[in-house]
């Protein structure tokens, strides 16, 4: 989505924007400390989602969201106050979230993702873009839509939390091979053994409407993470959030995620 941020104070909207950023269902984030700034902008360009502050010179929020809802009747509209008691008139305009300030990571994104499932599904089910969770601490789970995917082989599942671990980063098939067979030698017919892994988690994930996350060219397979939402990624972007739900359990059972589970112990350890 792309998000615009409105707030006459410049340091709470950078904080705002920046904010935005790390969260996975934002593309986008512009900010304006001037409401009359935010319109002309509207203009010329959309947004899906408007964090608007209430009290501020001039035209104040309430008055901004009625304009953009009038330019772009689709946007949605999150207010971000000090005040209580403007709650009624927010709602009056049809906002869709009223958040309290000082506003924490964790709220923010769940009323971004509120935002983001009422425009799923008021998609035709042909439309609607998947939601898929990569979940990497503790144990691996792959999330699609709420569900949590069933592999037809165990290497299947633990090629996919390899790239994943790997952070979009390309994985030759010889790499792939020595992460799921370490002991076994790469000839011709352990190649066929990897061929048929990697056949079966494609298909697992077209199963389920996710195959657009693997990418495979000129023989090296990547995650695209862009597409994911994914604990481990929100921890390295520094979220707090994230960084407080981590307890030192990455990706059990899996020998080589042992250096990633390092790094993110002492840099949990220094947060704490």
């Amino acid at each position: 989505m792309r998000a615009i941020c409105v707030d006459d104070e410049r340091i709470i909207m950078e904080d705002t924007v920046s904010r935005c950023l790390e969260l996975p269902q934002i593309d986008e984030a512009k900010g304006f400390i001037r409401a009359a700034d935010a319109l002309l902008w509207l203009e010329d360009n959309d947004a899906d989602l408007a964090l608007l502050d209430i009290d501020m010179p001039g035209m104040n929020g309430i008055e901004l969201a009625v304009a953009i809802k009038k330019k772009r009747p689709d946007t949605a509209i999150i207010f971000l106050t000090g005040y209580s008691e403007y709650a009624v008139e927010a709602f009056a305009v049809r906002a869709t979230g009223y958040l309290m300030k000082p506003v924490t990571g964790k709220r923010l994104a769940d009323e971004v993702e509120y935002v983001c499932s009422r425009k799923r599904s008021s998609l035709p089910a042909t439309e609607r873009k998947k939601q898929i969770v990569m979940r990497t601490f503790g144990n691996f789970d792959c999330i699609v839509d709420g569900e949590t995917i069933s592999f037809r082989q165990a290497r299947c599942k633990e090629l996919l939390a390899y790239l994943v671990d790997r952070r979009g980063g390309s994985v030759s098939r010889a790499d792939a091979f020595a992460i799921l067979w370490e002991d076994r030698q790469y000839d011709r017919p352990m190649q066929k053994q990897l061929d048929a892994i990697i056949r079966s988690l494609r298909a697992t994930l077209q199963e389920h409407g996710a195959a657009e996350i693997l990418e495979i060219k000129s023989g090296n397979l990547r995650i695209r993470p862009e597409l994911i939402e994914c604990d481990l990624y929100r921890f390295c972007r520094g979220d707090a959030d994230a960084l407080n739900s981590y307890w030192g359990e990455y990706m059990n059972g899996y020998a080589w995620a042992e250096l990633t589970e390092g790094y993110m112990t002492r840099k949990a350890e220094g947060v704490r």
